[in-house]
């Protein structure tokens, strides 16, 4: 057994037993800022206010922290399962996000398209056909910037 299998880390990321709330929500920002990129949480964190404060803290905690540190999916397998979850959801604004993360953690235009084919026939074509025109919008504003 190598050491970090022997330690946990290869089964349960960055929550480990006797790991602090904030080890788990540092490693989470880690994965955070990688994933959706500097910008973005940025912005995020820049609009936390009283209100949303606990909730910025526990996505960071629970969702990249607890979740996206674990090493039993790939990246790329996390935002296909992320991107089919905001259409089955209607979480258009969300969906565009996690596109651009996608392709980020190494997905191409092309393996995003087979994900939404496969939402189409999963999630329903009136999702699938609004995904499709996200992902164009994303696409054009992300060529337009170029």
């Amino acid at each position: 057994m190598s050491g970090a299998e022997g330690s946990g880390l290869e089964r349960h990321g960055v929550v480990q037993p006797g790991a602090t709330s904030q080890e788990i929500y540092d490693g989470g920002m880690v994965v955070r800022r990688e994933v959706l990129g500097d910008a973005h949480v940025d912005r995020a964190n820049a609009n936390k206010d009283e209100f949303t404060d606990d909730f910025q803290d526990m996505i960071t905690r629970i969702a990249w922290g607890g979740i996206w540190t674990r090493p039993g999916l790939t990246r790329q397998m996390r935002s296909a399962v992320t991107i089919t979850a905001m259409v089955a959801h209607g979480h258009w604004e969300e969906l565009a996000m996690h596109i651009r993360a996608a392709l980020r953690n190494g997905l191409s235009r092309d393996e995003i398209k087979e994900i939404l084919l496969q939402t189409a026939i999963y999630c329903g074509v009136p999702s699938a056909n609004t995904a499709f025109k996200t992902a164009q919008q994303v696409f054009r504003e992300m060529d337009t910037t170029v």
